[in-house]
């Protein structure tokens, strides 16, 4: 069986009637966008971009956090898209506020991590893509986050397109 792409966005975008609204950072630490897989899944891209043009660098991290999640607005089904194959089944992506979501209000007590990849810039936008057959790989269960970091808040929206 093909392996099903998808896409996911630091918001709700099932039922969007305009644009999408970008989530405003913090000036501490703060997980932009969190997925929880119940199978393994692979990285394929992740990125950003902003409202408006950074006044300071921005920290941007990809990175798994073993079991521990950040509590978050919860994705609906209808928000993580069928990036390739729009007849395919959904995404075995585990849903609510301690598993797949966006805009995190509060971090967990992280004991352990794996920073995937990290940009620190002053870029309005950034994204990497992932060489085909060396995208990071994260086990079913573990958390995966973009966290960022700004010293003035800006309003970002983040992405990532995983294979399942």
């Amino acid at each position: 069986m093909a392996r099903r792409r998808f896409i996911v966005w630091n918001g709700a975008t099932a039922a969007l009637t305009g644009a999408l609204a970008p989530v405003a950072t913090g000036t501490t630490i703060k997980t932009m966008l969190q997925l929880k897989p119940t199978t393994n899944i692979a990285v394929l891209e992740w990125g950003y971009s902003t409202d408006a043009l950074p006044v300071a660098k921005i920290a941007s991290e990809l990175i798994t956090t073993g079991t521990v999640a950040a509590t978050v607005t919860a994705f609906a089904a209808g928000d993580v898209v069928k990036y390739d194959d729009a007849g395919s089944a959904a995404s075995a992506l585990s849903l609510g506020t301690s598993a797949s979501g966006f805009s995190a209000t509060a971090e967990g007590s992280i004991t352990a991590s794996r920073l995937l990849a990290y940009r620190s810039e002053w870029g309005q936008s950034f994204s990497q893509q992932f060489p085909l057959d060396r995208e990071p790989g994260v086990q079913a269960n573990d958390i995966l986050r973009i966290r960022m970091t700004t010293s003035a808040t800006i309003n970002a929206l983040a992405y990532i397109v995983f294979e399942e």
